[in-house]
């Protein structure tokens, strides 16, 4: 089986991770070229391995043998929701772009003709949600290509060294930035740009190291990146957030790496100069918060003083159970971490099979919601991060006789908008805002007025 994309930087980011409680056995990273040699599937039935080679060539694969020996319950699979937030199932793509790559790997077709099928079926998946390209910042006529600046305190940076990940999500709606859409994506290499433009912003608070994943850089390289902004001594910059599944997917990376403990240090680095550290850590299933690697993990980062917020979407076949929430939300309180948001899966990629109706979203929320003590409810959510705004559903009610959607900003475009209650015709099978409608007749929502 062919690999149809690989990273470019994958010999550079390529590093072994030792794991100290399996007799010194290294990490290793599966993709579709090795995959067949992961012991456990020999378990597998020859149709679930097509499908895993059908639908990897189409969407990113990639995993380790952390979330295979560690993670995935391999006596319930293929049910299994760890297997599935790792391994392509068939039902990821629509029966016809199924057998259109099918038939050519079946046919043995050759790799230019397989990319060229898979591409024009990745175009047909919404590869850029929300209209991110829209928020590419520019400064002094030159465009930030690996940033976006959607909020007024916040800038996303996407280093360039940073866009691979331990082990892709099935879901992951940045899944462009991994499989050769290269005029998509976003990366940037150097940080003067940068700090330049938020030199420039005062109203610039939060800068967020994103990807990909900026964890699987070595700590020199992702130093690079953060050196030069400390010393650059930003007064109006308060907080640097770093986004990552690294606790999930590769805790090791924490405390037995080979240079994990220059990790720590410039954690320490960072919140000795004054700075906030925050954490986005992903977590989809209670699952990943059980391992003792990754409580060690989580214990050696909140000795640096950095706090651990908590995120996910909401999932079909992961985590569409209230129970499972709560599970969650409580394990990373006794951790000590924050939950922080319950997102509605976006309208790409793999969206048909993860995507849960609104309605239903809400009710796993509530549901969750009053399972937990006051300490979990810090979570937000189900919300959907939407060309204007982070939007929240509030919940489904009659007002004025009419069934509703109740809805309101978390955040904005515009931060006028924030905490602004609005109300949206109630749909019982819509995923995403762009599927409401305005209510009580309204020719559009108020955000659109003048947009």
């Amino acid at each position: 089986m062919q690999t149809f994309f690989e990273s470019p930087l994958s010999s550079v980011l390529s590093r072994d991770y030792l794991n100290p409680k399996s007799d010194g056995k290294h990490y290793q990273s599966f993709t579709l070229r090795n995959f067949r040699e992961i012991p456990q599937i020999s378990r597998l039935s020859s149709e679930q391995i097509e499908a895993i080679e059908v639908v990897g060539s189409v969407f990113p694969f990639k995993t380790n043998n952390y979330v295979v020996d560690e993670l995935i319950d391999w006596d319930n699979v293929p049910n299994d929701p760890v297997f599935i937030l790792n391994f392509p199932q068939k039902e990821m793509l629509a029966p016809d772009q199924y057998e259109i790559i099918a038939d050519l790997l079946r046919e043995k077709a050759g790799k230019d003709e397989i990319d060229q099928a898979a591409m024009k079926i990745r175009w047909e998946l919404n590869p850029h949600p929300a209209r991110q390209e829209s928020n590419i910042p520019v400064h002094k006529g030159s465009k930030l290509k690996g940033s976006q600046h959607k909020y007024r305190e916040t800038i996303l940076f996407f280093p360039s060294q940073g866009q691979t990940c331990h082990a892709y999500c099935t879901f992951c709606f940045r899944w462009p930035q991994f499989v050769g859409m290269n005029d998509i994506k976003f990366a940037m290499r150097e940080t003067r740009l940068l700090i330049n433009y938020i030199q420039d912003h005062p109203e610039i608070t939060d800068l967020i190291f994103t990807g990909g994943d900026p964890m699987v850089m070595s700590t020199k390289l992702f130093a690079t990146y953060i050196n030069p902004i400390l010393k650059a001594k930003i007064k109006h910059l308060k907080t640097i957030r770093i986004g990552t599944k690294a606790l999930s997917y590769c805790p090791y990376r924490f405390f037995s790496d080979n240079d994990s403990e220059e990790l720590l240090d410039l954690f320490n680095k960072i919140t000795r100069s004054g700075l906030h550290l925050s954490i986005m850590a992903h977590f989809n299933h209670p699952r990943e918060m059980e391992t003792d690697a990754v409580k060690d993990a989580i214990g050696r980062i909140k000795e640096t003083r950095a706090e651990i917020r908590t995120q996910s979407p909401l999932l079909k076949h992961i985590n569409d159970q209230p129970e499972v929430w709560a599970k969650m939300w409580q394990a990373q309180v006794e951790l000590g971490c924050i939950p922080y948001y319950m997102f509605i899966a976006r309208d790409t990629g793999t969206h048909q099979y993860f995507g849960v109706d609104l309605e239903e979203a809400w009710n796993v929320f509530r549901g969750a919601y009053q399972k937990v003590s006051g300490l979990a409810r810090t979570v937000r959510g189900p919300s959907m991060s939407a060309y204007p705004g982070k939007i929240q559903v509030l919940g489904v009610a009659e007002v004025c006789g009419e069934k509703v959607f109740v809805l309101q900003f978390l955040q904005g475009k515009n931060p006028d908008w924030v905490g602004k209650p609005f109300f949206a015709q109630y749909d019982k099978n819509a995923k995403w805002l762009n599927e409401l409608q305005p209510a009580f007749n309204e020719d559009c929502f108020f955000f659109e007025k003048n947009h």
